[in-house]
């Protein structure tokens, strides 16, 4: 059976020289994030820097247990490499989106905000918490060659996809830029339009009739609607 779908080797192997190179360029990239909001520069909004700062520290915390955790495909250094660049321009870039560096302007803290952060925080947790009931999962007896089908995953076929929309769309919110929504906007179809049928067609072909089976029943992205 092919291992490569969407441009993604999909094999097993540990990989720990890349993921770890990768998990060191991503605490770089957190470092310039916590010198830019506590270095003492006169940002238009020191205060939403910081909490800015703080999500690529969560972001980067996630990004750790999802590296050596729950990750068990191959990564190669050029993917790594090139989510670094991506990463970077999220964390750097909506953290200097709101601190005013473009604008000139603070934001006031106000209602976005309060769905901004709680969408972060819960779409961390669907991403990560659907990962690792799937992982906890494949430990039990009896769960190999089977397709996973429960725990979030019984809402939605690639709930994990979902909860970093929803991560990101938080995100873009506490940023206070209209152009931080592009980031999301990008993500999701992506998601949708191009890592989702990759992975389809390898679930495929390694679960056949069980996968057609959850495929039927279940929805695809956003739990309950498509």
């Amino acid at each position: 059976m092919a291992t490569r779908y969407g441009g993604v080797d999909r094999a097993h192997a540990r990989s720990f020289g890349p993921k770890l190179t990768f998990a060191v360029l991503h605490l770089c990239l957190v470092v310039i994030c916590l010198w830019l909001a506590f270095g003492g520069f006169e940002w238009a909004d020191p205060t939403r820097a910081k909490v800015l700062a703080l999500c690529a520290v969560l972001y980067w915390g996630r990004h750790g247990v999802t590296l050596f955790v729950i990750l068990q495909r191959r990564v190669e250094l050029s993917e790594g490499l090139g989510l670094t660049v991506f990463i970077g321009l999220v964390e750097v870039g909506f953290l200097l989106l709101g601190a005013g560096a473009l604008s000139g302007i603070a934001t006031p803290f106000g209602l976005w905000d309060w769905l901004g952060g709680p969408l972060l925080v819960i779409g961390s947790s669907l991403n990560t918490g659907s990962e690792l009931q799937r992982r906890a999962w494949k430990k039990l007896p009896g769960s190999q060659g089977r397709c996973y089908t429960g725990g979030l995953f019984s809402y939605s076929m690639h709930i994990n996809y979902f909860g970093d929309s929803l991560m990101f769309t938080g995100w873009a919110i506490l940023a206070a830029s209209v152009w931080a929504f592009s980031i999301p906007l990008l993500m999701t179809a992506l998601f949708v339009f191009y890592h989702i049928p990759a992975l389809d067609r390898y679930l495929a072909d390694r679960y056949g009739a069980q996968f057609q089976v959850y495929s039927r029943k279940t929805a695809k992205f956003v739990p309950f609607l498509y």
